[in-house]
């Protein structure tokens, strides 16, 4: 199967090239900042975001939290099964 998008720029307003597993940590960003996560079990997902903020959310089961996001935190965080939507 040939790749339709090869030849496109990696865009914020498009798909997520890819979701990754999340694990919380306090001192590293993510490796890719996400486009939004997603949130399997509900909680609360301590996060900071694109901009810089540190936010705290409480979520639901199955929870996409559209915030462009550099980390989240382990401190606070009590959501398990987060995944982020990464453009790279």
């Amino acid at each position: 199967m040939t790749n339709p998008f090869e030849n496109r720029a990696a865009s914020l307003k498009g798909a997520a090239a890819d979701i990754t597993p999340v694990t919380p940590d306090d001192l590293n960003d993510l490796p890719h900042p996400a486009l939004a996560l997603y949130v399997e079990t509900a909680g609360a997902v301590c996060f900071a975001s694109i901009a810089g903020h540190v936010r705290t959310v409480m979520v639901g089961d199955f929870a996409i939290l559209p915030v462009a996001t550099a980390r989240v935190l382990a401190t606070g965080t009590t959501a398990t099964g987060i995944h982020a939507f990464t453009v790279s």
